[in-house]
Order: C-alpha cells, then sequence, then structure tokens
C-alpha cells in the first residue's frame, strides 16, 4: 500500500516537472519568433508598395568639406556716398527697391553748393579776362615791347586762375551741377545722387532732413544677377583643390535641395588666424538661383571618386542611436519572414549610403528597400 503511494507521488512529481519544461520551452521559441522575425503577407507586401534589392557596388565621391558664403563681385556693389556734406531732402526708396543705372537716389541741400557755383562764375570771368591779358603780353613780348618779367606773371595769373577754374568744373559735375546750367545763371541749392549700377537697395542709413558728410555711407546697392560662392578651406585641404572640381552646396535657411557649382579661383593667401584659404566658386545654373548675398552656405568640394558598398538610403531605418535594415529570411506560402539587421552606415549620395560592414551579409542576400521604416518602428 505504501509502496503504492510513493509511486503515485513520484509519478505526480514527473508530470510536473514535464510539463513545466514543455512551458518554458514553448515560452522561449515564442520569445524567439516575436523578436527575430517580422511577417508581411503578399497583400501588404504589394499594397504598400514594398520593393526587395541588393547590396550594389557605388561609385562615391571623395570631398572635402568647406564653409562660406553667396556674395556678388566688387563692380556689382555699390556704395552711396556724397561729395559734399549736405542734408538730406528726398529720397523717395527703401530696402528692397529695385533700382536702374541713372535712376535718380537721393537728393541733398547746402548753402556751400551755391557758394561752389558762385566760385565758379568768379573764376569763368576772371580766366576771360586773364586770357586775353596773357595773350596780349605774349604779343608785346615776342615784338620786345615788354619786358619778359611782365610776360611770365600774365602767363602764370592766367594759367593759375585756368587750373582753379577746371577744377571747380569737375567738381560741379562729381555733384551732378552742369557747369553750362551755371554758366546761364541758374544756380541751385540741392544736389541729385543717381544710381551708379542696376540692382537692389540692400542698405539704407539716410532719413529725411538728417545731416549726412563726405564720409557717410547713405545706402548701398546690389547687383545679384552674378551670384557666386565665397568659401573658406582649411590649409591642410588646399592642395587638394584645382580650378573646375564640382562643389554640392547646401544652403540650411533657404532650401533642403543641393546646388551645383564649381570652383573658378582658389586663393594664394592664408588667413593667419583661421588657417583658412578663400576659394571662388561660380554656380552652373545662376539664372535660378534667387538667395540673397550674405547667406551662409555648407559646401562640399568633390576632389575625386571611390567605390564602395551600398544600399538605397531609404532601406535604412534609425532606432535608438543604431541604423537597422530588413533581411529576407525566407518566403513561405505568400508570406515574406524578415529579419532585422544592424548596418554601419557612412557617406550618402543621389539617395545611396555607403555600408561600412557589408562583410557581414552574405552575397545575394535580399534587403527591403522599399517601405522598412514603418515595419522597424513598429516592432
Amino acid at each position: 500500500m505504501k509502496t503504492t503511494i510513493i509511486h503515485r507521488l513520484i509519478l505526480s512529481i514527473l508530470g510536473l516537472m514535464l510539463a513545466s519544461c514543455a512551458n518554458s520551452e514553448k515560452k522561449i521559441v515564442s520569445e524567439v519568433e516575436v523578436k527575430s522575425d517580422i511577417q508581411v503577407t503578399e497583400n501588404q507586401f504589394k499594397g504598400n508598395d514594398m520593393r526587395l534589392g541588393q547590396i550594389q557596388e557605388k561609385d562615391f565621391p571623395q570631398m572635402v568639406e568647406s564653409t562660406g558664403i553667396i556674395d556678388v563681385p566688387p563692380e556689382n556693389k555699390a556704395i552711396i556716398s556724397p561729395y559734399m556734406e549736405g542734408y538730406v531732402k528726398d529720397t523717395p526708396l527703401l530696402i528692397g527697391d529695385k533700382v536702374e543705372r541713372g535712376q535718380f537716389l537721393v537728393s541733398l541741400e547746402n548753402p556751400d553748393y551755391v557758394q561752389l557755383q558762385q566760385d565758379y562764375l568768379d573764376a569763368l570771368e576772371q580766366l576771360q579776362f586773364l586770357k586775353s591779358e596773357y595773350e596780349r603780353q605774349k604779343t608785346l613780348a615776342e615784338e620786345k615791347i615788354t619786358s619778359q618779367k611782365n610776360f611770365l606773371k600774365a602767363e602764370s595769373d592766367y594759367k593759375r586762375n585756368l587750373s582753379r577754374y577746371n577744377a571747380l568744373k569737375k567738381k560741379l559735375q562729381m555733384l551732378n551741377i552742369d557747369p553750362s546750367n551755371v554758366e546761364k545763371g541758374n544756380i541751385t541749392s540741392t544736389v541729385n545722387l543717381y544710381a551708379p549700377i542696376s540692382g537692389s537697395i540692400t542698405e539704407m542709413m539716410i532719413s529725411k532732413g538728417m545731416h549726412v558728410s563726405a564720409a557717410d555711407k547713405l545706402m548701398q546697392i546690389t547687383d545679384i544677377n552674378h551670384l557666386h560662392l565665397e568659401l573658406n578651406v582649411f590649409e591642410k585641404d588646399v592642395m587638394k583643390l584645382k580650378a573646375g572640381q564640382d562643389i554640392l552646396v547646401n544652403i540650411p535657411e533657404a532650401t533642403e535641395d543641393t546646388l551645383a557649382a564649381e570652383i573658378h579661383l582658389i586663393g594664394k593667401s592664408i588667413d593667419e588666424d583661421k588657417r583658412t584659404v578663400r576659394v571662388h566658386g561660380h554656380f552652373k545654373d545662376e539664372e535660378n538661383n534667387n538667395f540673397a548675398a550674405g547667406m551662409f552656405v555648407d559646401a562640399q568640394i568633390v576632389i575625386g571618386s571611390q567605390k564602395a558598398m551600398a544600399i538605397p538610403s531609404e532601406s535604412v531605418v534609425s532606432l535608438d542611436d543604431k541604423n537597422y535594415v530588413l533581411v529576407l529570411n525566407s518566403k513561405e506560402k505568400n508570406i515574406y519572414y524578415l529579419d532585422r539587421r544592424e548596418v554601419l552606415t557612412g557617406d550618402s549620395y543621389k539617395g545611396y549610403t555607403l555600408i561600412k560592414n557589408a562583410a557581414d551579409f552574405k552575397n545575394g542576400d535580399q534587403l527591403l528597400v522599399k517601405g522598412a521604416f514603418p515595419l522597424i518602428t513598429a516592432e
């Protein structure tokens, strides 16, 4: 009797142990399935426009990093300053206004302008008298009727006044006052300044009634029809550069597109503080670049190329500071079984991303190159 009871206890204990082991094994298998496989049906695959592809060899450019700004040539930028001090009488322009060469910009008023014209008229009147006296003394000297001293004095007075007359005339022309109008008695107390180039008003530092001196900057005109790049390249990279090399330009504040440019000139001196060299570049498509001078740019100068294994950038998904792709494990009964695999990525170029650990993948491995993002992030 006791033996039977003992046997039953032993059998019960063995049965519980076996059941526990089976449940544990089932749990482990279940956990492995959840962690390792992602299942996608044929309908889901087609309905979400998913696509498989393989790691392939691609050309990746070798590039030198640089930063800089968009600028215009010196001849496309004009600073407007007066030649004489005065008070701002009128200016119809605002920042952003477009102007044509020769267009009126601002008028200044000053009594000194009137005095300048009066001095010009006085010099003109004296010039006529002194010229007549000079010619008379010259004739008398040739006939030896007058002394050489009188002739030389008349010549000196005439030439000195002629010089003064020409200088005053030039000042009037610089102030845009027509000397012929002054000679007719048309004296003005104002002068007008006109645009030396066509462009847009990019700076305005004056207002009506303001006093300005000859050294003051009144406004600035910039012609953006020929925007170019002014890049700063570290001296260690300068020897790798040459004219004609391609530049990939990014303007963070304006557009996400990459713009094409090329090196036009390379500076021959080094900035001692920054240890950089200035590189001048031209956009390949100037007509469609509607940017402003002074914009900051990031640029990569292409100095060569290298072949590397890569996959479409769309297939790489970042999650928790790591990058992953989905690799096809198998396809059974219209179901795709996909494994998540970590990848070490490098540079990206024209829609492809360099894979540093391509050796971890087998030849012929198929990756989900489109549609991986929702599957990985949903895990």
